[in-house]
């Protein structure tokens, strides 16, 4: 079992959900930590922070009102690894957290992953017709770098979706 904890707490503005951590990441106790991941040059192309952050500034992630945790715990090499009922119980966890933490959108990271853990086969990228936790879901591609199949500039549009649609949640909950 990781090591790797969730950050982040109630009053979020997104929630991001990993798969599970890679080996890098459980090795250094950081998010997203495995070269090549394009999870941190994501975040700000997407004007989710100021300014690139490292995988050894996730703990800033909550100033930006953002925090992050994984579907499963367990750091595996690929997330091909990990089990469907692995995914599934993940998914029974990750509900908890959300109905705690109550961010304004979570972000799942991962459509094959979102699909086998939430038994959702046919779910697509983008804003979800179900809810987590009573929370909106807005499914994203894994930057993984082991993704071969979207460019930076693909990833930055298509999480600068998700940041538009949290911020039309926050206007309109004022």
């Amino acid at each position: 079992m990781s090591q790797l904890g969730s950050i982040g707490g109630p009053g979020l503005r997104v929630l991001f959900v990993g798969i599970n951590p890679s080996l890098r990441s459980e090795e250094v106790g950081h998010h997203f930590a495995r070269p090549g991941n394009r999870f941190w040059p994501t975040l700000h192309a997407a004007g989710f922070t100021p300014r690139q952050l490292t995988p050894y500034e996730d703990a800033l992630l909550p100033s930006f009102g953002l925090g992050v945790t994984n579907i499963v715990a367990r750091a595996t090499r690929a997330a091909s690894e990990l089990s469907a009922e692995e995914l599934r119980a993940g998914a029974v966890r990750l509900e908890g957290t959300v109905r705690e933490w109550s961010p304004q959108l979570v972000a799942i990271v991962g459509v094959v992953a979102y699909r086998t853990a939430f038994e959702r086969p046919r779910a697509n990228m983008g804003l979800q017709p179900h809810e987590v936790g009573d929370r909106p879901v807005w499914v994203l591609p894994n930057p993984s770098g082991l993704n071969a199949h979207y460019k930076p500039a693909d990833f930055a549009r298509l999480y600068a979706e998700a940041r538009v649609y949290a911020a039309g949640i926050a206007a309109g909950s004022k």
